[in-house]
């Protein structure tokens, strides 16, 4: 039983990880979820509430930084509410649509796509576009970060 859980909490651990850059993939979601598959097919015993507080808050943190640091990408780079919510749009479609570039393209294109909807001019547009993409891989580094750090603790929770 020991085996399959620590099989099964790994390949959550690495699918957490391929999500912080894949949003398709459940991310933070999975990291979590390998928490209570360790905790129910070995034990709960090493959980006490400090550890379960801490990992929520940095779940709570990673889901709102996500789109937070995305967002600001985009805005620091001049982008309106509907280049957020394009980039967005275009950061769930991109990969389905382009499979090899579109966790990039997808966003720029959402952002720019956005961006001229509303009227803005040709080179405004396309500066959000470039600050959709530099948001999500600021978002992606610290979704990275934080989801070690997770993994980390649960092992120093562990062993």
């Amino acid at each position: 039983m020991i085996a399959l859980a620590w099989s099964l909490v790994i390949l959550l651990f690495v699918v957490g990880m391929i999500g912080a850059v894949y949003p398709i993939l459940p991310g933070v979601l999975a990291i979590y979820a390998a928490f209570f598959i360790y905790g129910w097919l070995v034990s709960f015993e090493p959980f006490g509430w400090v550890f379960w507080t801490t990992q929520t808050l940095i779940v709570i943190i990673i889901l709102v930084a996500d789109y937070a640091v995305s967002a600001m990408g985009v805005k620091k780079f001049g982008g309106s509410k509907a280049a957020v919510i394009g980039s967005t749009i275009g950061l769930i479609i991109g990969p389905f649509v382009i499979p090899a570039f579109g966790l990039i393209i997808g966003p720029f294109l959402g952002a720019v796509i956005g961006e001229i909807i509303i009227g803005t001019n040709w080179k405004k547009a396309i500066s959000a576009g470039i600050g959709s993409v530099v948001g999500f891989f600021a978002s992606s580094a610290v979704k990275i970060v934080l989801q070690l750090a997770m993994i980390i603790l649960f092992l120093i929770w562990v062993l």
